[in-house]
């Protein structure tokens, strides 16, 4: 199964949906997020809580990670009585406020966490503070939806779609505050699953800016993704003749490559890239 390292893509199926948990294990994503929150109504959390379970005892595929409830919801408890005993492989968790809340939910579950880092006011000023708990970590990423209802904002998105400026600080921060802690960076879900063009220019944006992997709320939107995250053969050449080149030259700083000068942060990107590849 893929390693948390490497997951491009994470495919959110309702907890509440078990006919489509087998059908989305098959779509090609590397993890599939069982969800017990947002996507699930409350009359219908015990019932998703015993499909999900159930699901986790089948023969596993890929790396099933659950989306329990927050820390204070009143849920949380119920979540993991039912799904510890099927031991998935990490646990989401939803409105996340720094690395005290990733220490309390890892004392109860002993399982990798993937925190949702930017859903509250408070939740902004912890992203620092993930590198202290990062053996706990599975990742982490952000949402750009319970944050405006928060702050009572009416959106968080320009007219062309793009983010306000409070929410790219929000995305900037996590992407940084997952590279701090040296764990995988997972960009946010992109809502419009029918246009897979501007998906692809969203992922790819993600991944420019140095996202590892993004979440996906349909099945059609993870060849796209994981395409996105994935080196091209270009790409894999290209880090491959500045690693063999470093490699000849063992103890220098700086040289050059088809007309332009490379050093140690491109060597460390070309070893990275090689390392997804």
């Amino acid at each position: 199964m893929t390693s948390t390292g490497t997951w491009r893509s994470l495919l959110f199926v309702p907890g509440d949906r078990p006919e489509r948990m087998a059908k989305a294990a098959g779509c090609g994503a590397d993890a599939l997020i069982l969800d017990l929150e947002d996507s699930v109504a409350a009359s219908a959390k015990p019932a998703a809580r015993e499909a999900v379970a159930a699901f986790l005892r089948e023969p596993r595929v890929l790396p099933l990670v659950v989306r329990v409830n927050p820390l204070d919801s009143g849920l949380v408890e119920d979540d993991l009585a039912a799904v510890l005993p099927a031991r998935p492989d990490a646990l989401m968790l939803p409105k996340a406020e720094g690395a005290a809340s990733v220490a309390a939910l890892a004392t109860r579950a002993g399982l990798p966490i993937l925190p949702v880092a930017t859903e509250t006011p408070a939740a902004i000023f912890q992203l620092g503070s993930y590198a202290g708990v990062a053996q706990h970590l599975a990742g982490l990423t952000w949402g750009a939806e319970d944050l405006p209802a928060a702050i009572g904002a009416t959106s968080a998105r320009e007219a062309d779609g793009g983010y306000t400026a409070p929410y790219q600080l929000a995305r900037a921060l996590t992407l940084f505050g997952a590279h701090a802690a040296g764990v995988a960076a997972i960009e946010t879900v992109f809502p419009d699953f029918r246009d897979l063009d501007a998906l692809a220019a969203y992922a790819g944006r993600g991944r420019r800016d140095g996202f590892t992997g993004m979440m996906a709320i349909h099945p059609a939107q993870v060849p796209v993704i994981n395409a996105t995250f994935t080196p091209s053969d270009a790409e894999r050449a290209a880090a491959q003749a500045i690693v063999d080149l470093f490699a000849a030259n063992p103890g220098a700083g700086a040289l050059q490559l088809a007309g332009r000068m490379v050093d140690a942060p491109h060597l460390k990107q070309a070893r990275r890239i090689l390392g997804l590849a």
